[in-house]
């Protein structure tokens, strides 16, 4: 249950591609392609995939408690590689600076020395809980000792019992008196019948002998819920929801609503922890200025159906406009710039847009871009009212009425 959880975080971490941030002045955002992160988030070193490096450093930071990783700077002083270390001690000087101590990296050990401490500004540091020390992070496994510990005995005691039982598992009662002797004749005989390629045939007995099969006591069947509740407090430490592991509980309507439920609790620290640590090793101001995040838009790559519904409500809306949501499925904007706009349905307006609309005036002169409709401000002249003022009278209304009654006569 452990190996699921860690592996969850670390493989559903590893799924979602990263881009760096900054805001604009005018309220948006840009992405930023021409800076050491990015290059670092497309290709971190020469023998890694930046979803290899997220995969790792994940493992190792639910496993461990914290993940080590180093910096590699070019002739600039910008970071130019990312490498990952299995093992790190933090160290602080008398002044208070810190330095690490970094192993277990067979690759970047022949390449460079790590005999000497290196300075906090080049290594990659993410770390969980810090009760002990401000720099030494311990992992959620910490909390489902005793759990784990009660699993194990009882799965330790069912492999003693099957490796122990009986094959067939009967025992076999008569109310004669048996000898020693008759007792290993008769054993050897019942295994004879039951064993090897007799597995499965019947065997016939006799001497008032009777085969009682060997039922499973009813303490024994409550194993399965004993071993149920482990795994529910294991996946509770990790914040996991069971329903991501396929072991049932209440269901969504969605696959969206399950990631977004996992996203809103254990998920989604995960991720901001790791964008926060990648921000303090590359110098970045932070939200909402600068800042590195995570694609959780990846998760949902296969909900097809739950995506397309989602962009048509923001595009209808007015949140995104008809590019913006095709380029979110990887498609051309349309030709001749006719979908950069946003825009809305023509029936979205305020309740008092029809409170007082008229007809426009046919003598009334027009403007020379076209006609101009009536505002409802001014939908009365002064001194008359608003049918007279647009040219509307009864006598035109009776005069109308008689025409169409002869056309249909």
């Amino acid at each position: 249950m452990v190996e699921a959880c860690v592996s969850a975080y670390s493989q559903t971490v590893a799924m979602c591609p990263g881009d760096h941030w900054r805001k604009l002045d005018n309220g948006g955002r840009e992405r930023v392609t021409g800076s050491a992160l990015t290059r670092i988030l497309k290709r971190p070193n020469d023998y890694q995939s930046m979803s290899d490096l997220l995969l790792n450093a994940t493992r190792r930071l639910y496993n461990e408690g914290e993940a080590f990783g180093v910096v590699i700077r070019n002739n600039r002083g910008e970071p130019s590689e990312l490498h990952l270390m299995r093992r790190g001690q933090p160290l602080v000087a008398q002044d208070g600076s810190i330095f690490y101590g970094l192993s277990g990296n067979e690759i970047l050990e022949r390449r460079y020395d790590f005999s000497l401490p290196i300075p906090a500004r080049d290594v990659l540091h993410i770390r969980l809980h810090t009760p002990r020390h401000p720099l030494k992070g311990e992992s959620p496994i910490l909390a489902t000792v005793l759990e784990r510990a009660m699993s194990d005995a009882a799965l330790n005691q069912q492999v003693a019992f099957y490796l122990n039982q009986a094959r067939p598992s009967f025992i076999l009662e008569t109310d004669e008196k048996l000898t020693v002797e008759q007792s290993r004749d008769l054993r050897e005989w019942w295994d004879e019948q039951t064993q090897g390629e007799n597995v499965g045939k019947t065997p016939i007995i006799s001497w008032g002998l009777k085969a009682k099969p060997v039922t499973t006591a009813a303490q024994d069947g409550q194993l399965a819920d004993l071993l149920k509740i482990t795994d529910q407090s294991v996946a509770m430490a990790f914040r996991l929801p069971l329903q991501v592991l396929g072991l049932g509980g209440p269901t969504f309507a969605s696959t969206e609503l399950l990631m977004q439920s996992w996203i809103a609790s254990g998920l989604g620290f995960a991720l901001n922890h790791i964008e926060e640590a990648f921000g303090l090793l590359f110098g970045l101001r932070g939200l909402p200025d600068e800042y590195l995040e995570f694609d959780t838009r990846a998760l949902l790559r296969s909900a097809y159906k739950d995506r397309i519904e989602a962009l048509a409500r923001g595009v209808i809306s007015g949140i995104y406009s008809p590019d913006e949501g095709r380029a979110e499925e990887d498609l051309p904007a349309v030709p001749g710039g006719h979908g950069a706009m946003p825009r809305v349905q023509q029936q979205v307006v305020p309740l008092s847009y029809g409170t007082a609309m008229r007809p426009p005036d046919p003598s009334a002169p027009q403007a020379p871009g076209g006609p101009e409709l009536p505002s409802p401000a001014n939908d009365k002249t002064e001194g008359q009212d608003g049918d007279q003022a647009l040219g509307w009278n009864g006598a035109d209304l009776l005069r109308d009425a008689d025409e169409l009654g002869r056309l249909v006569a």
